[in-house]
């Protein structure tokens, strides 16, 4: 283990991340608010931790898979301390369990709340939980590769660990020219919502905390009814039509502006994706019409709650704990499915739903013809056999963190299907649930030991499980490979 590099490497994230605190404290002097210098305060924290962990180069400056996973690990487990110490300075999220949830949920883009009043927060705390979101999105580190410059062909180990999917694919053959080409249509993409929901009446302050949680596909409101507030079909729509776009695998955007249009119309996962958002908002509009004036309107909540959920982005127009059951039971399965991989979204993602389909499709055709060599394909090539062996295995772990989470939340709340959905939002880096921690309610009432287990599960969900898993393997940390 080379334990050098990672405190280069964590110094370099506290770095980055005292400019970003930079940004909500700015906020902070234009609308007047006392709570400038909790923000300036953490971020000469973060800046003096960094230069002492940065101090000294590392002699060694090469690491490997496991390096890299433990790396993205703590790295996150920092940025939720270090980013929960402006709620505290500034006595807007007195508790550190509550700060440090609040923190977490933002950085993974999961957007559950314990806030009970949001309209209550200044203006810097809702751009900081905002920001938590667009940095989370795309990944802190992954920013950090386009402006450290580090030994070559390590920086995939990185990559893979913060990127969420069940591979990571080179969009350039330099890693760090690729992540500078994921930044570059991420930030474009936000500038653009930005811009056009300030054309629909939005004010401006508004319209980057919307498009920076929906870029990130965060959900964090900066209303207590969420996008609800908006009465306008137009700024609601505008933000459905982000939420899908960000929930799509971004190396679908890279070969469409190389114009190498067929490979990206051949990206499976992305067909199923925008399959399975028309299918499921056609079912639940219909399911629904009764309770709107006309289909047009219930088709546009059920498509805005379809591509929230299913991007696991968390904004609600409607308390969909109110809908009917059949429509919550589409909704809590879009929980699961997520969005593709490569993207902003959280869930299991449609890629490995793709890839589990198709394997159980094998395993039938070799029950009827048990000679027969079959191969898995996806768009048309080669599935190898270790990818399929991390996604049998993803499962397998989901399942029992999933399973062993339930158990763990239910000790403290009684009511089951709040237990289920708050664990499933937390895994899945979703937002709001059913029952009490539904799109009209908080997660504010849960007891700590909830409030923690849910913590490991945003974070193990956000990271692919095995990062934080890895934390606990003792063999993990000697330094003989």
């Amino acid at each position: 283990m080379n334990y050098a590099i990672i405190r280069y490497l964590i110094g370099w994230m506290l770095g980055v991340e005292s400019v970003f605190l930079l940004l909500p404290a700015l906020t902070a002097v234009i609308y007047q608010e006392p709570v400038v210098l909790a923000y300036v305060g953490t971020a000469a924290i973060c800046l003096a931790v960094a230069a002492l962990f940065c101090h000294k180069r590392p002699s060694n400056p090469r690491f490997y898979a496991r390096e890299g996973f433990v790396t993205v690990a703590l790295c996150w487990i920092v940025l939720a301390v270090t980013g929960a110490l402006p709620f505290l300075f500034s006595g807007e999220i007195p508790s550190i369990v509550d700060a440090m949830f609040e923190t977490i949920s933002g950085f993974t883009t999961t957007g559950s709340t314990i806030v009970a009043d949001v309209e209550a927060l200044t203006h810097a705390a809702l751009l900081w939980r905002s920001l938590t979101h667009w940095v989370g999105g795309m990944g802190v580190l992954v920013f950090m590769l386009i402006i450290l410059p580090l030994a070559g062909g390590q920086t995939i180990h990185l990559m893979r660990a913060e990127s969420p999917g069940p591979s990571v694919s080179k969009m350039s053959p330099h890693m760090r020219d690729t992540a500078f080409i994921l930044y570059a249509i991420y930030f474009g993409m936000t500038v653009l919502q930005i811009v056009l929901l300030v054309i629909g009446g939005m004010p401006f302050f508004e319209s980057v905390c919307t498009s920076m949680a929906t870029a990130g596909t965060g959900g964090f409101g900066i209303w207590n009814n969420s996008m609800a507030h908006y009465e306008s079909f137009y700024l609601q729509g505008v933000t459905s039509i982000f939420m899908i776009l960000f929930g799509v695998n971004f190396s679908f955007y890279y070969l469409a502006l190389s114009r190498r249009i067929r490979e990206a119309v051949r990206i499976e996962e992305v067909r199923l994706y925008f399959g399975v958002i028309l299918g499921f908002t056609l079912l639940i509009a219909c399911n629904v019409r009764d309770m709107f004036g006309s289909f047009f309107e219930s088709f546009h909540h059920a498509l805005f709650q379809v591509a929230s959920i299913i991007t696991t982005t968390g904004f609600a127009t409607v308390d969909f704990n109110l809908w009917p059951a059949f429509s919550k039971a589409l909704l809590v399965l879009l929980m699961f499915i997520g969005a593709c991989a490569g993207s902003t979204g959280g869930g299991i993602k449609c890629s490995r739903v793709v890839l589990l389909v198709k394997s159980v499709k094998k395993e039938m055709q070799y029950l009827i013809h048990p000679r027969a060599v079959r191969v898995n394909k996806m768009d048309g090539h080669r599935v190898p056999h270790e990818t399929m062996r991390s996604v049998n295995v993803f499962m397998v772990a989901y399942l029992l963190i999933f399973s062993a989470s339930v158990v763990l939340v239910s000790l403290t709340c009684e009511d089951l299907v709040t237990c289920f959905t708050a664990v499933a939002t937390a895994l899945n880096n979703v937002g709001p649930g059913l029952e009490l921690v539904g799109p009209a309610a908080n997660f504010g009432f849960l007891h700590p030991l909830s409030k923690i287990v849910l913590m490991f599960d945003m974070l193990a969900g956000r990271l692919e499980l095995f990062p934080m898993l890895l934390l606990f393997a003792p063999r993990t940390w000697r330094r003989s490979r």
